[in-house]
């Protein structure tokens, strides 16, 4: 690698630029453009992400007291916050949407033999959402309340990987159920879900397309036990019944028998009664791919402290998603770098590294060739374990 470049020129090298190009041409990005363009855009917007710039004022200083070294990054037009509040209010959020499942493709791929799951062969995802409040006069489209604004990022995240897979963004008034109808149900795969997505008609669309789920039954929840399989209770186990649904409702939505899995969790001191209708793994198994959908709240957390996605350099719906997208598209570009790049230090540290050394020129590989380099933060087992976030 080039010594002479810049650590964001060395990222910037990663990026498949056809691909970047071809989501521009789908969605006409630089149409009637002469300056600014789409892929400047996205570097600038990289920049503000990697450097964690608080405001539109705070990238277009920072750009300019390096107005020098812009042009071998590849940013040939003059930075201004009026250009890029323009460019984000108006440029398809799609492109960017579409790009950051190109870079998620390629993360998949490199990270396939990682397998955290090592007895099954399935595909294994947990689909959540997380909720970032806004303010209600400066994002009125955002519902939500009375009171306030909020959108929602809805991720399918693989726990085999930690990448997530399907990434949608709505306004906080969305319900999370309704994300099942846009899913491209993967055959033979598993979808970990919390009970705020149990909606009998849709779970079972994914039982007719050849998928299993894990769920949490609610409270209120009935049934009419058909056969009861024996336990070791010893695990945690209470039983493990075959069961139909009671309720005209409830049974005409899923006529099919269910799995009804019961468990004591001795750590915290409650029981909790899961639902599946997969019957071949144990038991055991099933509970212990619902512990793994904790790995999605962990996710929703290291983005939230690590990446610019709780307060927008823009107000509209527009520049909100092509953050939130070029956002998710740094945390996988990083974790495709650290992946060629063989990183042993966690994600966190990579990023606070690059962070104070964009315009540095050295190989990104060499901040991290100090065998006696310790960080504490890798000590933290309560990170995500593939890139020990």
């Amino acid at each position: 690698m080039n010594q002479g470049q810049t650590i964001f020129s060395q990222i910037m090298d990663y990026i498949p630029k056809y691909n970047f190009d071809s989501c521009v041409k789908k969605y006409r990005g630089n149409y009637k453009v002469q300056s600014f363009t789409c892929w400047e855009q996205f570097l600038v917007m990289t920049f503000a992400q990697l450097t964690y710039r608080e405001s539109l004022r705070d990238i277009e200083t920072c750009l300019r007291a390096m107005q020098n070294k812009l042009y071998h990054i590849g940013i040939r037009s003059k930075i201004s916050r009026s250009t890029l509040a323009d460019a984000n209010q108006n440029r398809d959020w799609r492109i960017y949407a579409d790009f950051a499942y190109i870079l998620i493709a390629q993360a998949k791929e490199l990270y396939r033999d990682d397998k955290f799951f090592k007895e099954l062969d399935e595909t294994v995802y947990a689909l959540d959402s997380t909720t970032i409040d806004l303010c209600l006069s400066l994002f009125p489209w955002a519902k939500f309340r009375k009171t306030k604004s909020a959108i929602k990022i809805h991720t399918l995240l693989d726990l085999q990987n930690n990448i997530p897979s399907f990434i949608s963004i709505t306004d906080g008034s969305v319900h999370d159920v309704n994300i099942l109808d846009d899913l491209i149900t993967e055959i033979g795969a598993f979808y970990v879900l919390d009970k705020g997505y149990i909606d009998f008609e849709r779970l079972y669309n994914l039982n007719n397309n050849s998928a299993y789920f894990v769920t949490r039954a609610k409270s209120n929840f009935q049934f009419k036990r058909i056969y009861s399989h024996q336990v070791d209770k010893s695990s945690g186990l209470i039983c493990d019944q075959s069961i139909l649904l009671k309720g005209f409702y409830p049974s005409k939505d899923y006529p099919d028998k269910l799995r009804r899995i019961k468990y004591f969790d001795f750590q915290n001191n409650r029981r909790l009664v899961f639902l599946t209708n997969n019957f071949h793994l144990p038991a055991i198994t099933i509970t212990n791919l619902f512990k793994q959908r904790w790995q999605i709240e962990l996710f929703f957390k290291w983005i939230k402290q690590n990446l610019k996605i709780k307060s927008f350099y823009g107000n509209s719906a527009n520049a909100v998603k092509t953050q939130v997208c070029i956002a998710i598209s740094v945390y996988v570009l990083l974790a495709i770098i650290k992946k060629k790049l063989k990183i042993e230090h966690s994600l966190y540290t990579f990023l606070q590294l690059i962070s104070i050394s964009v315009f540095e020129k050295t190989p990104i590989i060499s901040m991290f060739s100090d065998s006696n380099y310790i960080n504490e933060i890798d000590q933290n087992y309560n990170q995500l374990s593939l890139f020990n976030l």
